[in-house]
């Protein structure tokens, strides 16, 4: 019982913390100087620097599912539910990144068609 309310306070965590980078974009004042996330701007990683490292994550989840599928096909590991869960990360992943790139060019497109 307890590992469900301490997830069940981290998320309500989360989302009061999100309510709060919300209220500072609402409260910020217009045309100001203001960093959207408070003062931890300082401390964020850069989005190119994130990009990367999400797609090294994807890249190194399908190269563990290719190896346990590797393994499994030469006999070395008997274990199929772990080759099919490694497969799975490495496709949910996948998926994710390529929705992440479906949204970052619709983005793109958008900002492109607005007139000036």
């Amino acid at each position: 019982m307890q590992p469900m309310a301490n997830s069940l306070l981290a998320a309500r965590n989360a989302i009061l913390q999100q309510n709060k980078v919300f209220q500072n974009v609402v409260d910020a004042p217009k045309g100001g100087s203001a960093p959207i996330g408070g003062d931890t701007a300082s401390t964020e990683m850069p989005f190119a620097t994130t990009m990367r490292d999400a797609l090294q994550q994807v890249n190194e989840s399908q190269t563990v599912a290719a190896n346990a599928a590797s393994a499994y096909d030469a006999g070395e590991t008997t274990d199929i539910a772990a080759v099919m869960l490694a497969k799975q990360r490495a496709s949910v992943g996948f998926e994710a990144t390529l929705q992440v790139r479906n949204k970052l060019l619709s983005a793109y497109e958008n900002i492109m068609n607005m007139p000036v």
